[in-house]
């Protein structure tokens, strides 16, 4: 049931993250092309599993998406916004498809299921 929940919530993210995205009139090219940046993060497996997996989850977890999103928003910064945006509806999309935040046993071992 937690499994089930996490995936939900994930798939709530992307939804909501990409409605408000091209509701606020974003480019969809830019969204396209950055939708999978967050992924980049995984470079970090080229040294170790350790390296590799800090790198990833900094870059997969909600928490530093959602504060660029608050300044983007309070200091109206469009740029941060919709990078923001784009990267919770790709944390969103890895959740919902099963990938989560690593281990730092092996690549394929994270928070909700092994890979």
């Amino acid at each position: 049931m937690n499994k089930l929940l996490l995936h939900v919530e994930g798939l709530v993210f992307f939804i909501v993250s990409t409605y408000v995205y091209f509701y606020l009139g974003f480019s969809g090219l830019l969204f396209a092309i950055l939708l999978l940046a967050p992924d980049i993060s995984a470079i970090g497996y080229v040294w170790n599993n350790n390296i590799g997996a800090i790198l990833y989850n900094l870059f997969h977890t909600y928490t530093t998406p959602i504060v660029l999103l608050l300044v983007g928003y309070f200091l109206h910064y469009q740029i941060f916004t919709m990078v923001s945006l784009i990267w919770i509806a790709h944390i969103g999309m890895d959740r919902t498809v099963g990938y989560g935040l690593k281990y730092m046993t092996n690549f394929k071992d994270n928070h909700l299921n092994r890979v």
